[in-house]
């Protein structure tokens, strides 16, 4: 499988409650360009889950119109929080997707990642808004990946 990680792009830091925080002008761009980035040089996945709060949301909706993905899907295990055992669990139900791209938040993510490189030290991976991560691997299990690429979104064009 590969598997995409990308953090959510840049956000409004204005909103009655965090979880409806939008993407800002940048964040927009951000995004889209993660996109298109992914379409040139042919990593689109195949689906798409995404955290179910707003930037996060976005974020993918602008990466899959961009990169012309197929599929996108709320996934509320990608929320503020996700511990990466429980993560695992939930991807579970997605082993048979070749190409799986999450949208979620920090420092999930970056904890994720480590469990999946079997990194033993906590916060040791940080992954900044707008980067992508491309990880391989026969299942998705801890210390059973290998970091194929990790590329933030100013180095993108």
């Amino acid at each position: 499988m590969n598997l995409l990680v990308l953090r959510h792009a840049d956000a409004d830091t204005v909103a009655a409650h965090d979880d409806d925080r939008a993407l800002s002008e940048k964040g927009i761009l951000q995004a889209r360009r993660v996109g298109r980035y992914c379409r040139t040089v042919a990593i689109v996945p195949e689906l798409i889950l995404t955290s179910p709060l707003r930037r996060a949301r976005e974020t993918a909706e602008l990466f899959a119109a961009e990169a012309s993905a197929p599929r996108t899907e709320v996934a509320p295990f990608l929320a503020c929080g996700m511990q990466p055992a429980k993560a695992l669990k939930e991807l579970a139900a997605w082993a048979n997707v070749a190409s799986l791209l999450l949208v979620g938040h920090e420092p999930d993510l970056g904890l994720l990642i480590a469990e999946l490189l079997g990194i033993s030290r906590p916060g040791r991976i940080h992954v900044r808004k707008a980067s992508l991560a491309l990880l391989t691997a026969d299942k998705l299990a801890p210390g059973a990946a290998r970091l194929e690429m990790f590329v933030p979104c100013r180095f993108v064009e």
